[in-house]
């Protein structure tokens, strides 16, 4: 079970609903070039969908799809599935920045208060799957310690399967938490 509450000591982080999709999609329109990589474009239909899928054998409770404020202003949205595709693995389904915070170091800054806060629960590696033919995706994931470890095919797009190893050192420890 992962506290979404210490996923950051930076922002305040809230489980997102239904409720939620209109400010979700607002955050999504705002990145756009993400869209034009995968083809297509954000709808409320789409936002409220991602808000319940789950890979398979997954529960809605492993289900975790958070949004990270600043004041009252989403600034991120993060799907992360706990136990996914094994028990000691964290998953990034989706992960998106409001475009006008990005390049200031907030997402890798939340990316990494994930990765030790994931790391103090057991979980091993986070993975995720980034589209190969998104140079921008791809630089912030490897920049962030992501290693291609493979790629796949989802529905006509080449994904490379990115880990991080939580083990090796590659994060940064809350202090608290050592």
């Amino acid at each position: 079970m992962i506290e979404i509450s210490r996923l950051s000591r930076q922002y305040e982080v809230h489980r997102l609903g239904d409720p939620d999709a209109d400010a979700i999609l607002e955050l999504c329109q705002s990145n756009q070039q993400y869209y034009q990589y995968s083809e297509t474009e954000p709808t409320k239909e789409q936002v409220l969908n991602d808000l319940h899928i789950t890979p398979p054998g997954i529960t809605p409770a492993d289900k975790y799809y958070v949004g990270f404020y600043r004041g009252n202003d989403l600034i991120a949205v993060m799907d992360l599935i706990d136990g996914y595709p094994e028990k000691d693995i964290g998953y990034i389904g989706f992960f998106m920045m409001n475009k006008a915070l990005q390049g200031q170091g907030i997402g890798t800054s939340i990316v990494k208060e994930v990765a030790a806060y994931l790391k103090t629960t057991g979980k091993t590696s986070i993975r995720l799957a980034i589209d190969k033919e998104n140079p921008q995706s791809t630089y912030f994931w490897k920049k962030n310690g992501f290693v291609a470890i493979k790629e796949t095919d989802r529905n006509g797009w080449t994904m490379l399967v990115a880990e991080q190893e939580l083990f090796s050192g590659s994060i940064i420890e809350h202090p608290a938490d050592q």
